[in-house]
């Protein structure tokens, strides 16, 4: 029996609706690409590891070397890797992203929750690592909205192929699907290595580096996920407070640590110590400065699929110098500035370690301002003994190179940048 007119008419408008809904799905292709399953090569790989593709999952990124590692927690709680991925494309130079506009890739511990998930983005997926987190913010940090996402393009975030971010992107939703509050984000400069901390022991981030090596000590000591808390605008792994609360930029109250975690941090961290002691005496210290970040090797002749490739050039070294100077060459220019005035040894003593400082402040071809002597006294706390206070962020100091310099005028533009950036990542 046919339908009446009016009934019929409703029929076709509900057949209709539902097909031009279905089109809307598919001509995006997002809901796909975001319900895309882990692929069958990947999880052949966490048989063989012994994890479940619903376990938990920590990632952990070096910028210098470009690289991307998944982990994943295995039954007896510690954490094995799975994977490591090369990254296509990451902004800025090595150190923490301290302002929006910087072009930098932060550096820190970072958490990725269900909600940091973005289905939608158009850089094909992404997820919002979580800068600035509460490190960040107790110095003064801006900006926001920092990614790992696809298409190669990165003015801040960390840069994957779109196939790669698809099987990132799957393992994290998995996880975070299967009841897992956050997936841990390590991002660190480099691999926390004696080799690498050797040969950047004079670098003005290396104090903060130091403290992400404590962080990374943690992890690597005991295979498991290190709690992370912030206070007196330091980081603090596995500690508890006793009566009191965390407050970043507040002190530190008495805190509570595990003593079988505690030792066998301390223990990988003397042997480090050691090799690091020992590399420093053949090893140089130098400085790395980038055009505007970099891209692992296997993406050399794909050129055309990166942002800026004019800028992917190898990196500069600068040679920095930690031979101490004779006091007594200090005294004299003290004498000749200031005729007639007896020179106290405490007094020379002090312009020596300033003087030195300087020397390792500045790049070849760059001089060293007289103003810029306060600036040193913050690298000449970062060879004592004990906790090194932390790295300075801010702008650009007098001292940096030309390079840094000739950076620092684009901040304008690369600011404007960011910005369209994040929002198309949105």
């Amino acid at each position: 029996m046919s339908l009446p007119r009016p009934s019929r008419a409703l029929a076709l408008l509900a057949v209709f609706a539902g097909a031009a809904f279905l089109a809307g799905c598919q001509d995006t292709g997002l809901t796909q690409r975001s319900l895309a399953p882990i692929p069958s090569e990947t999880l052949a790989l966490m048989e063989e590891s012994g994890v479940s593709k619903e376990a938990p999952t920590l990632i952990r990124a070096y910028k210098k070397e470009a690289e991307l590692e998944v982990w994943k927690m295995k039954p007896d709680g510690k954490y094995t890797k799975i994977k490591t991925y090369p990254i296509c494309r990451w902004s800025g130079q090595l150190g923490p992203k301290t302002r929006e506009g910087d072009r930098m890739a932060p550096e820190g511990f970072y958490h990725i929750a269900p909600s940091q998930l973005n289905p939608n983005s158009a850089y094909y997926l992404s997820f919002n690592v979580g800068y600035p987190n509460a490190y960040d913010r107790a110095h003064g940090a801006t900006g926001g909205s920092v990614m790992v996402h696809g298409i190669c393009s990165s003015a801040g975030c960390f840069s994957m192929t779109d196939r790669q971010i698809a099987e990132i992107y799957a393992i994290v939703r998995t996880s975070l699907n299967s009841g897992q509050n956050a997936v841990q984000m390590q991002s660190y400069p480099f691999h926390m290595t004696p080799e690498n901390l050797a040969r950047h022991r004079l670098d003005p981030h290396i104090a903060f580096w130091r403290q992400l090596k404590e962080g990374s000590d943690h992890f690597e000591a005991t295979l498991q996920e290190p709690a992370v808390g912030v206070c007196n605008k330091h980081y603090v792994f596995n500690a508890q407070p006793v009566g009191g609360r965390l407050d970043p930029s507040g002190a530190c109250p008495p805190l509570r640590t595990d003593p079988q975690i505690a030792q066998a941090v301390a223990e990988k961290s003397k042997r480090d110590e050691a090799r690091i002691a020992e590399l420093s005496a053949s090893v140089a210290p130098v400085r790395l400065v980038y055009q505007d970040g970099g891209q692992h090797p296997s993406f050399a002749s794909r050129v055309a699929e990166v942002s800026r490739p004019e800028a992917l050039t190898p990196p500069t070294e600068i040679a920095l110098n930690d031979r101490p100077i004779r006091a007594g060459k200090v005294v004299a220019r003290l004498a000749k500035e200031a005729p007639g005035k007896a020179v106290q040894p405490e007094v020379a003593k002090n312009a020596a370690a300033k003087t030195e400082t300087a020397k390792n402040a500045a790049a070849p071809n760059v001089s060293f301002a007289a103003d810029d002597r306060a600036d040193s006294r913050e690298w000449m706390g970062l060879h004592k003994d004990g906790d090194p206070a932390p790295a300075p962020t801010g702008s650009i100091g007098k001292s940096a190179s030309r390079h840094e310099k000739d950076a620092a005028k684009k901040t304008k533009t690369a600011k404007a940048e960011e910005k369209r950036h994040a929002a198309e990542a949105r």
